[in-house]
C-alpha cells in the first residue's frame, strides 16, 4: 500500500448526514445494550447488592444478627434502580469506548491511531484496577475503622444507651458508589496525562517540575472524595502518585511530549 495514503486519514466524501446517521446507529446500539443490561441487573439486583454488602458483612462480628433498613416507602425501590443503572453503565462503558473508537478512527492519521490505541485499551483496565482496590482493600479497612466506634459505644454507652449501627440501604450504596467511582476515575490519570502530552499541553519535564504541587493536590482531592478517615485518603493518594510517576516515564519513553518540548524551545528562543 502507498505510504502516503496510509499516513492520511480516511478522506471520505460522504456528506455530513451520513456521518450523523452512523453516529446515531452506534448510539442506538449502545442504548439497546445498556437497556438490556439494566433489565438483567434489576432482575438480579438483590444478588448484586448482596455482593456489594460483603465487605460490611465481613466487618461485622455477628452478620446474621444484623440488618439493613430503609426509612421511606420508595427508598429501597429507587436504591435498586440506582444500583441497576450503575451496573449497566459499568458493563456498557467498554462497548461505548469501542463504538467511539470505530467512529473517530477513520478521521485520524495512521500514526495518531497507533498512539491513541494504548489510551483506549488502558482506560477500562485502569478503572477496573481502581475499583477493585476500593472494593477489596479500602472498604474492608474503612468499614472496620468505622465499626470500631460502635464497639466503643457498645462497651461504654451514651447515658446508659448502647450505640449500634443500623445502616440505610441507600446511604450504603451511595458510599460504595462514591468510593468505586473515586478510585476508578483517579486511576485514569495516566491516560489523561498521556493524551495531554500527545496534544502538546504538558511534557515530562513540566510534570517533574510540578511534582510537589501534585502531591499537595492529590491528598487534598483525596480528602474530599473519600470517607473522613486517614486510611482511605492515604490508600487513594499513594497509588495516584505512583501512577503519576509512571505517567512521566511512559511519556518520556514514548516521546509523546515532542510537541510540547518543541513549543517550549520555540518560546525560549
Amino acid at each position: 500500500m502507498d505510504k502516503n495514503v496510509e499516513d492520511h486519514p480516511d478522506l471520505s466524501k460522504a456528506p455530513l448526514l451520513t456521518h450523523l446517521i452512523e453516529l446515531r446507529r452506534r448510539l442506538i446500539f449502545c442504548m439497546l445494550f445498556f437497556t438490556l443490561v439494566f433489565c438483567g441487573a434489576y432482575y438480579f439486583v438483590e444478588l448484586i447488592y448482596g455482593f456489594l454488602m460483603q465487605p460490611l458483612a465481613q466487618a461485622f462480628d455477628n452478620p446474621e444478627e444484623r440488618r439493613m433498613i430503609y426509612t421511606g416507602l420508595h427508598e429501597a425501590f429507587f436504591t435498586y434502580l440506582k444500583l441497576s443503572f450503575y451496573t449497566a453503565l459499568f458493563f456498557s462503558i467498554p462497548l461505548i469506548l469501542i463504538q467511539l473508537w470505530k467512529f473517530i478512527a477513520p478521521g485520524l492519521y495512521s500514526h495518531e491511531r497507533r498512539s491513541l490505541v494504548p489510551a483506549f485499551l488502558l482506560t477500562p483496565v485502569l478503572f477496573l484496577m481502581g475499583a477493585s482496590l476500593a472494593f477489596f482493600v479500602i472498604m474492608p479497612l474503612a468499614w472496620e475503622f468505622f465499626l470500631g466506634f460502635e464497639r466503643i459505644g457498645a462497651e461504654n454507652g451514651v447515658n446508659g444507651v448502647a450505640v449500634e449501627l443500623e445502616a440505610r440501604v441507600s446511604e450504603y450504596l451511595s458510599l460504595v458508589i462514591q468510593l468505586v467511582l473515586a478510585f476508578g476515575l483517579s486511576f485514569e490519570l495516566p491516560v489523561l496525562l498521556y493524551v495531554l502530552a500527545k496534544v502538546g499541553l504538558v511534557s515530562a519535564t513540566f510534570l517533574r517540575e510540578h511534582r510537589k504541587h501534585m502531591i499537595v493536590l492529590t491528598f487534598l482531592v483525596a480528602a474530599f472524595i473519600t470517607p473522613p478517615d486517614l486510611i482511605s485518603q492515604i490508600a487513594l493518594g499513594t497509588p495516584i502518585l505512583i501512577l503519576y510517576e509512571l505517567s512521566i516515564l511512559m511519556i518520556k519513553w514514548t516521546n509523546s511530549d515532542r510537541v510540547a518540548l518543541d513549543r517550549e524551545k520555540a518560546f525560549q528562543s
